[in-house]
């Protein structure tokens, strides 16, 4: 480790520890999600499990609750609900990534843990210059740099070029990165390697002009391809996207393309875009395969550029969190997203209603409130016109079945107007709801649908309603969840 690098560890902790008390005595800290100690945290990164530990690693801004050069935080797990802070994984020391170490991924190579990742530069005038790097570890805690791997742009592409992805085929290593070509328009490409030192540019796979896309945003972040059940998926965050009817209507997306990579010529043959999740706050998701075969999903709650600024926790000197971790599996041509197994350990007094009658009457349940909790609705019957839940005063879900159209409503924290978002659907079979201090994932059907939004409801609400226009059988659980981070 530099000098350079030891001084900006330290300063970065000096911040943690200044604030500590601030950021603990917020109201809308989180109980069971992951989040900064202090600062900005966004992009959840390297998203691995080595040697039998779960490793994430997160884009994080220590210094001030606004984005700017950022580090590589790290928490690790052996059970995916239990989290430990380990030190700074990277920090932006060299003249490669002086203006941060932009986001990247892990593999295993030949026993080492290999993080790869931007380097972003920046020059007095704005002008930008993109690297890709490595650094390795042995114990998974420290890393030691070894500078870039890719040092030039392909012809045609700016500098908008990072989020490299990388994975073993069984011959040799391919990567993704989201790029921009120097008309704008949004594109992933592909790289091999048979060291992970020198990289041959394979050339791109999918976005504009590629396919059937004929253009679909103005750049592609974070992509992330892998096989599942028979297929391969891209994962991708495109910007510049117009709202369509229900669909992108956040300032920029996440999303999906179901089909199959040839790496040889190479080109993604692939099917229409779909948005992994209906809510406010999801950005930037990164996968990773574990030892059990799982392919688990963890996004950012959050947005780039999208009201950043008004969020009451910045107050107290933080901001965002990651999504709780989903297990991926394709079901009639669509992934689907459950909650890991693994989240039921939190559970703790469960509360259960089976077979009650909700009816036009807004009603409160014995038992059924809180602050930190899981709801799980089934068993629906007779259901018809609209059935909804409110949550804590300040957000609600409507689910429709003439229009079949589900709604996720919340009172905004920018306006304090109220806020939607929507998505079409046929059938409500089951709703299970993650409610956090001050947040909110929705996994409808199983996992067909997905809403992961912040909200800020008054501390001291914790009522949870119900109300149907016509009378409705439902069965109502409900667990509180034990606390696991301060």
């Amino acid at each position: 480790m530099t000098e350079k690098e030891r001084e900006l560890q330290r300063k970065a902790m000096e911040e943690i520890k200044k604030h500590e008390d601030t950021v603990k005595s917020d109201p809308f800290r989180l109980t069971y999600h992951l989040m900064p100690p202090v600062g900005l945290l966004n992009d959840p990164n390297g998203w691995i499990k080595w040697n039998g530990t779960y490793h994430m690693f997160f884009q994080w801004n220590p210094f001030k609750t606004a984005h700017g050069a950022k580090f590589w935080g790290h928490y690790t797990s052996t059970d995916l609900v239990h989290w430990k802070e380990e030190p700074i994984a990277l920090a932006p020391s060299e003249w490669y990534e002086k203006n941060g170490c932009y986001s990247g991924s892990a593999v295993d190579h030949e026993g080492t843990l290999k993080l790869i990742y931007t380097g972003n530069v920046k020059g007095e005038q704005g002008e930008r210059e993109s690297y890709q790097c490595i650094a390795t570890s042995t114990d998974g805690v420290t890393f030691t740099k070894e500078g870039p791997v890719i040092d030039t742009l392909p012809e045609g592409y700016t500098a908008h070029f990072r989020d490299p992805k990388v994975w073993h085929d069984g011959n040799e290593w391919l990567l993704v990165i989201g790029a921009q070509t120097e008309d704008e328009k949004g594109l992933v490409l592909l790289y091999r390697s048979q060291d992970m030192k020198t990289w041959e540019f394979a050339g791109p796979v999918a976005g504009a002009g590629i396919g059937s896309i004929d253009e679909f945003g103005y750049m592609w972040e974070c992509p992330d391809l892998f096989h599942l059940e028979g297929k391969d998926v891209l994962v991708v965050s495109p910007q510049g996207l117009e709202p369509e009817g229900m669909k992108y209507h956040n300032t920029y997306q996440a999303g999906y393309l179901i089909g199959e990579l040839d790496s040889k010529t190479p080109i993604f043959h692939h099917g229409l875009f779909e948005e992994l999740d209906r809510g406010f706050e999801f950005y930037a998701p990164q996968t990773t395969e574990d030892d059990q075969g799982r392919r688990i999903l963890v996004g950012w709650m959050g947005v780039p550029d999208q009201d950043e600024h008004l969020h009451p926790t910045r107050e107290n000197e933080w901001i965002h969190s990651l999504t709780l971790p989903r297990e991926l599996h394709i079901r009639a041509d669509r992934v689907i997203q459950k909650p890991v197994e693994e989240l039921k350990a939190l559970r703790k007094n469960e509360v259960s209603h089976r077979n009650v009658v909700v009816n036009k009457d807004e009603t409160a349940y014995e038992g059924v409130f809180g602050k930190s909790l899981e709801l799980q609705l089934s068993n629906f019957e007779n259901l018809e016109g609209t059935f909804e839940v409110s949550l804590r005063g300040s957000a609600r879900m409507v689910y429709d079945t003439e229009a079949q159209v589900f709604t996720f409503e919340r009172i905004s924290f920018a306006t304090r107007l109220v806020e939607k978002r929507q998505c079409h659907l046929e059938s409500l079979n089951s709703v299970r709801t993650y409610v956090d201090s001050s947040s909110v994932e929705i996994f409808i059907n199983d996992g067909q649908e997905v809403f992961t939004s912040r909200f800020f409801p008054s501390p001291e609400n914790e009522e949870i309603t119900f109300r149907a226009s016509t009378d409705t059988t439902v069965t109502i659980q409900k667990w509180d969840m034990k606390q696991v981070t301060e």
